[in-house]
């Protein structure tokens, strides 16, 4: 199986750290982000990683070659021409990331995402029918993605605005389950035939995507027991980092 770290980001609620180096080489415990990461998908069973790569791409394709790969193999999607968000990052890591079987999944992970998540698990969880399976939470949050009973999405709203986005005309955030999405999902192979009928292409969002997409395809949430998670995309959540990897016993 293949996993996609989306490390192209310019990692702007890093910044001044960002201002030298990439998001994916910001350390933690003395160890770059990437690392961390890295070693717990190939720990998981993931032997090939998809690495896209914009803000200091040389750096962090050094870093991962110096690591010898971390014993994986590793391909980059250089996106230094364009930075093309997280959907447009899916869409043009197609040749590297399709094993021809559009039966087959790959993960897709947020480099600046530490979780405790058992990825096994999550494969074994997986609805048969799904184009994805997102990692949500029941976390604290103003956006919240919007899921029916059968956890399939429906919709998404931000809480502080009222904005809700859906292809279900009228839909009532009140009658829907309210999950925050982790930055991991499961995706299936199947989705670049979408991107080609439905002219995905370019710069987009993957939230855009499964929004649009989710009437016609079933994109499920899944909440896995007992996950914890933290986003390291601000400067005053490193320190908080630091103690989540010793906690949850990630490679230093």
């Amino acid at each position: 199986m293949k996993a996609m770290i989306f490390a192209a980001g310019l990692g702007t609620r890093l910044k001044p750290l960002t201002d030298t180096i990439p998001k994916a080489l910001v350390p933690v415990g003395g160890k770059p982000l990437i690392h961390h990461l890295a070693l717990k998908l190939k720990d998981a069973g993931i032997r090939e990683l998809v690495i896209n790569v914009h803000h200091f791409p040389d750096s962090i394709i050094q870093y991962i070659r110096d690591q010898d790969d971390f014993g994986m193999t590793v391909h980059f999607s250089d996106e230094r021409d364009l930075l093309r968000e997280t959907g447009g990052g899916i869409r043009f890591a197609r040749t590297l990331l399709i094993s021809g079987d559009p039966s087959q999944y790959f993960l897709v992970h947020n480099v600046d995402i530490l979780s405790n998540l058992d990825v096994p698990w999550l494969l074994s969880r997986k609805p048969s029918d799904a184009l994805a399976v997102l990692v949500v939470s029941e976390r604290k949050t103003r956006r919240y993605y919007l899921f029916d009973d059968a956890m399939r999405l429906v919709g998404w709203t931000n809480l502080a605005t009222g904005e809700v986005r859906s292809p279900y005309p009228g839909l009532d955030p009140d009658t829907c389950r309210k999950f925050a999405f982790a930055g991991i999902h499961l995706v299936s192979e199947g989705i670049f035939r979408i991107f080609e009928d439905d002219n995905w292409d370019g710069r987009f969002s993957i939230t855009d995507f499964y929004l649009a997409e989710c009437a016609k395809h079933p994109i499920y949430g899944i909440v896995p027991p007992g996950l914890q998670l933290l986003d390291v995309g601000k400067l005053e959540s490193l320190p908080e980092a630091e103690k989540f990897l010793k906690k949850h016993t990630f490679n230093f």
